[in-house]
């Protein structure tokens, strides 16, 4: 994510305005319903099963967002079908959720925000299900054994909402003059598929949307075939498949339908590109080769199996978004050092995604670090001036990058550049060579996985021969107030 430019990346380019991630105002945990959708009755060894067995948590204790994801299970896999009429803002889906038992479970929960749920079945058999506002708790007919594989299938249908954030930013569902784009940072993907929506539990994921012909829509991962009419009774509609096959936290997860041009490419190495641009607002896209070249050379290899971009004037949400291997450009937020920035998060954010939303600074301060390497690698400016400029900003000292006060805070200035200056003491104190190491290193280490701010200064300390690095972490990465500069 791209937050309110303060001062120029490198020189003579844009910024793009601003995103700070906060507390929702509305729709996750609204007063809620019950909806009842069946269930078998349980016999004896089942009774003695549920016996064992207890519900899973219903939300799995995110310092700032509790009640995001859930306890119990693991997602392995999401498949997705959809369909989208934007003259009526309806959409009507069937999520296929494979997952792994990490408890014996009495009932689940998933998250899902608006939107009607009409029945859900577990393993084929259907099963109750009650509401409480974001949450659904969903009761198998029988007790699910800790280790055990099971798919639930949830049909559901509604208008997705849009939901504002306590800065003033949009996420989940943004309508646009003919479609719609689902951005879900950090709780905006409830709004469009129910699953276990924290960042901790990543999946695999298959999405087959139905628009109307004319219409393009574009998610995350490939393509899975050539877009194609949809059966009957749906004439004069068209479907469209897309497959991620490396694990995606599902914030990351996007759809954008509407009258895109869309372009398949490689680059020269020949990793696919897919990007979506409405009208003509392509900006420095035809860059991306590059920058992802220059990026690899610094971080190692791209961490994805494609790449590309989704670009829409027509939204206006105030912040480009890393969605996983194809960042999201809204409203006057693309230009070159934003680029850089959402293609840094493939490797810190998408592929090394935060184990809680309170390590985001190892998502921001990293990708806003790769901004200042290269505006020194290509355009000549010393990352040291960066460092100075951000320093001196006093925006960037309200609170520790590792400890933001609150959920409003997660994505302030101190987690951007504040953090970017952790990652620059750390190369005054180690060096050029052991810290470019640590970074390649470190996105090797957790490649397609979750990690934390403790995760990372051990891997530091680890990489720097055993040294002790507190007196460098109290002062900049968990420190209140301004240390000095030299420290």
């Amino acid at each position: 994510m791209r937050p309110r430019p303060r001062t120029p990346a490198f020189p003579a380019r844009g910024r793009g305005p601003s995103r700070a991630a906060g507390l929702l105002l509305a729709g996750v945990l609204t007063a809620g319903v019950a909806t009842g959708c069946g269930g078998a009755a349980q016999g004896g060894g089942a009774a003695k099963e549920a016996a064992r067995a207890t519900p899973g948590a219903a939300g799995v204790g995110d310092p700032y967002f509790p009640r995001l994801g859930n306890g119990g299970y693991d997602v392995r896999h999401y498949d997705l079908d959809l369909a989208y009429d934007p003259a009526t803002a309806r959409l009507t889906g069937t999520a296929g959720i494979a997952a792994r038992a990490t408890q014996d479970l009495s009932a689940f929960n998933l998250d899902l925000t608006g939107l009607t749920v009409t029945s859900v079945t577990v393993d084929g058999r259907r099963a109750p299900v009650t509401r409480v506002g974001g949450e659904l708790t969903v009761r198998p007919g029988t007790a699910l054994r800790k280790g055990a594989d099971f798919r639930t299938v949830v049909r559901y249908t509604g208008r997705p909402r849009t939901l504002t954030d306590a800065d003033g930013s949009r996420e989940g569902w943004l309508r646009t003059p003919d479609g719609a784009v689902a951005l879900g940072q950090p709780a905006g993907s409830a709004t469009w598929f129910p699953g276990n929506h924290h960042p901790s539990d990543k999946a695999t994921y298959r999405l087959a949307v139905t628009v109307p012909r004319g219409l393009a829509a574009v998610s995350n991962g490939e393509p899975a075939a050539a877009p194609k009419p949809a059966p009957a009774p749906v004439p004069g509609k068209t479907t469209y498949e897309w497959r991620t096959t490396q694990p995606m936290a599902s914030y990351l997860a996007t759809l954008a339908i509407g009258r895109y041009r869309t372009t398949a490419a490689r680059t020269p190495d020949g990793l696919p590109v897919h990007s979506a641009v409405r009208g003509t607002a392509d900006g420095p896209t035809d860059r991306l080769p590059e920058v992802l070249a220059w990026a690899e050379r610094r971080f190692g290899p791209y961490p994805f199996s494609s790449t590309g971009v989704i670009v829409d004037p027509a939204v206006d949400a105030g912040y480009a978004l890393e969605t996983q291997n194809r960042p999201f450009f809204g409203s006057g937020t693309l230009d070159l050092a934003t680029l850089v920035h959402e293609l840094a998060h493939q490797w810190y954010g998408n592929s090394v995604s935060p184990e809680s939303w309170r390590d985001m600074w190892l998502n921001e301060g990293f990708a806003t670090y790769a901004e200042w390497l290269y505006g020194e690698d290509t355009e000549g400016t010393p990352v040291s001036r960066r460092f100075a400029t951000a320093y001196a900003d006093d925006r960037n000292w309200a609170f520790p990058p590792a400890a933001p006060p609150g959920a409003a805070d997660i994505s302030g200035a101190p987690v951007y550049e504040r953090g970017a200056m952790v990652l620059h003491q750390v190369r005054r104190a180690v060096g050029d060579r052991v810290f470019f190491g640590i970074l390649r290193d470190w996105a090797a280490a957790h490649r397609h996985g979750n990690a934390s701010t403790a995760d990372f200064t051990a891997f530091v300390e680890r990489r720097a021969g055993g040294r002790d690095l507190s007196a460098l972490w109290q002062a900049w990465l968990y420190g209140e107030g301004r240390p000095e500069a030299g420290r």
